[in-house]
């Protein structure tokens, strides 16, 4: 097993832990203090944690996405607004990447990501209070932050333990998240009551479980100095992985662009197609689009990394091209075809970007890879999404403008697809 720590993957680390411990172990059998050694968990365990983790933060990313409706009626903002609350959480995630994505090589993954778990917490605190679209705006940033610090610390934290298991983890659990906090926060506004309290009092609930469980993880690196150094944003892209960024970058972009649209419009989209208020119906669409992206990252989890970025390109566009068809046609069954098509290429493209580049960076360097990798991600899946609110409002409205989205997606994946066709006869001539 190849281990991305600076230490053997959990065995004890010379960390802020090891004092408490030792401490405990010399108080003797007699004392009331009680060895921390034997309350943390395995890695295999811990593992599963960092998994959820990531699970529950992209979950609450997609939690208000069947709730915009009803914010809207209730405040009585335009498409303009959804989107720019959606781009604003993208903006901050972006900036807690760039500004917190290596803290954790610093001063540990567990203080970072309990300090995320208390910031998201906050934020559904926030949330479950908002009074107006202001109260959005608060919570959506701090929510965008502690994820941004958090995704590297995750990622990372994944690697340390087993890093094969944890580049797959890293690429199946995002779709996981993004999936159920659709569809939950769906059933729940649909069936519940008090939805705009319940959902985001159930994600308060999973934060506070999982600070317990973090709490009891075993810390996976030596801290050293230059924390507040890190903290100055930084882009660090190693030589042997520039070439394989120019072709996944335009593959992360794309798909994350598909997924900002399904996640400030998709409702939207849904709803008009199939002519239903349904709020279930509303996150379905995301549901169905990130639910089979994590399908398919597992499915080809074991194929050759090429195949796998060929595989998203060609569903990317397939499944894009029929969604515009069908959107033209007012076909929902042909929508709903064309977004699983498209969530195919959504979870092989975001894998075999991850696989294309990831590989290439040293150990002492994934942490800064991890973050710009995430950094072209969320760039996708914000920037575009508040240009189309905008073009909703004052252009051809919602159906033209999710077409023009969709062929820039498309034209995004052709470009992906030259540059992997590139690569390849430069690799065939080497």
């Amino acid at each position: 097993m190849t281990n991305l720590s600076v230490v053997p993957a959990y065995k004890p680390a010379r960390t802020s832990d090891a004092a408490p411990v030792d401490a405990a172990s010399a108080s003797g059998p007699g004392s009331a203090a009680v060895s921390t050694r034997g309350l943390r968990l395995p890695p295999n365990v811990a593992l599963y944690v960092l998994a959820s983790i990531t699970i529950s933060f992209l979950a609450a990313s997609s939690a208000p996405t069947p709730l915009y409706a009803v914010y809207q009626a209730e405040w009585g903002f335009d498409p303009i607004t959804t989107t720019v609350v959606f781009g604003v959480y993208a903006v901050a995630v972006l900036l807690g990447l760039l500004t917190m994505g290596k803290l954790s090589d610093h001063i540990g993954r567990r203080p970072v990501l309990l300090a995320a778990l208390a910031a998201q917490a906050a934020s559904m605190v926030v949330f479950a209070t908002a009074g107006g679209v202001s109260g959005l705006m608060v919570a959506r940033i701090v929510q965008g932050l502690s994820t941004g610090a958090a995704l590297v610390a995750i990622g990372a934290g994944m690697m340390d333990i087993d890093r094969p298991r944890g580049t797959i983890t890293n690429a199946v659990v995002p779709g996981i998240g993004t999936a159920t906090g659709a569809l939950v926060s769906g059933l729940v506004v649909q069936f519940l009551p008090a939805p705009t309290h319940l959902v985001y009092l159930g994600l308060l609930a999973v934060f506070v479980l999982q600070a317990v469980a973090v709490a009891l993880m075993k810390e996976t690196v030596t801290r050293k100095p230059g924390a507040l150094a890190s903290l100055a944003p930084e882009i660090k892209l190693p030589r042997a992985a520039r070439r394989p960024m120019l072709v996944a970058a335009p593959v992360l972009f794309a798909v994350w662009a598909l997924a900002g649209l399904y996640g400030s419009l998709g409702p939207s989209l849904a709803r008009q197609l199939t002519g239903s208020g349904s709020e279930v119906l509303g996150g379905l669409s995301l549901f169905v689009l990130a639910g089979v992206a994590a399908v398919s990252v597992l499915v080809l989890r074991r194929a050759a990394t090429r195949t796998v970025i060929l595989t998203g390109i060609l569903a990317l566009i397939a499944g894009v091209a029929l969604t515009l068809v069908s959107i033209r046609d007012s076909s929902p069954t042909g929508f709903f075809v064309g977004t699983a098509i498209a969530g195919v290429g959504f979870g092989s493209g975001f894998q075999g970007g991850i696989r294309t580049v990831m590989p290439l960076a040293r150990p002492h360097e994934s942490s800064g890879v991890l973050s710009l990798l995430f950094v072209v991600s969320y760039l996708g899946m914000g920037v575009p999404a508040v240009i189309a609110g905008f073009l909703v409002v004052h252009a051809g409205g919602l159906t033209a403008t999710a077409q023009e989205y969709g062929v820039a997606v498309i034209v995004l994946a052709v470009f992906a697809l030259l540059g992997l066709a590139r690569g390849g006869r430069e690799s065939a001539g080497a």
